[in-house]
């Protein structure tokens, strides 16, 4: 009992710093060895923790930005969402859960090579993480019925996506391209050998009219 006591209190959802998370998720993900494999983890869950990531995709924990970027980089790498839609930091031991705004992630920059079917569309995320989009780490677009505009995602790994930076989505759009998809022409973007429509042709003229 007292073994499971202390456990208990030296836990994530018990811990009162930044510090003690840092420590306690470095024992856990093998810090400087690679993305810890989270997905086959399956510790019980221990409540939720005081833990948000806003939709700029600054942190925040006890209701206090983090400015520490590695600290922030250490905890990305435990994250996981799970089939409920709820998104969790996760050890071999225990799973607790957090608040996600938007997505985990924003994608800051990105880089474009080739052409055509050979165009490969490259994202790098404010944590670090460079993913190529493409079959693996596929985009989507999302309408903001409030404001008329645009969201893309691109998928990181497992369930989570990074939000595509105002900036860098119009970029992206500067690559897109009229594309027969289904019969119907949409402007489309591709890379890795799959196109991903952004909107119907004509109601791009629309907007642009």
């Amino acid at each position: 009992m007292a073994d499971q006591n202390n456990s208990s209190q030296t836990g994530l959802a018990a811990a009162a710093d930044t510090a003690g998370l840092s420590a306690l998720i470095s024992r856990a993900s093998r810090a400087g060895k690679g993305l810890p494999p989270v997905e086959r983890w399956n510790p019980d869950f221990c409540g939720d923790l005081d833990m948000e990531i806003r939709a700029d995709g600054t942190w925040f924990y006890l209701g206090t930005p983090i400015g520490r970027m590695p600290l922030v980089q250490l905890f990305s790498t435990v994250l996981r969402k799970d089939a409920d839609g709820k998104t969790y930091l996760v050890t071999p031991v225990e799973k607790v859960g957090i608040r996600v705004v938007d997505a985990p992630f924003v994608a800051v920059e990105m880089n474009v090579s080739g052409a055509g079917d050979d165009q490969a569309i490259t994202f790098r995320t404010n944590v670090g993480d460079v993913v190529e989009a493409g079959p693996q780490h596929p985009l989507r677009f999302v309408d903001e019925v409030k404001t008329g505009g645009l969201k893309p995602y691109v998928l990181v790994r497992g369930r989570l996506e990074a939000l595509v930076a105002r900036p860098v989505m119009y970029e992206l759009v500067g690559h897109g391209e009229e594309i027969e998809v289904g019969g119907r022409t949409m402007f489309a973007v591709r890379s890795n050998g799959v196109t991903y429509p952004i909107m119907p042709a004509e109601r791009l003229k629309r907007l642009s009219a």
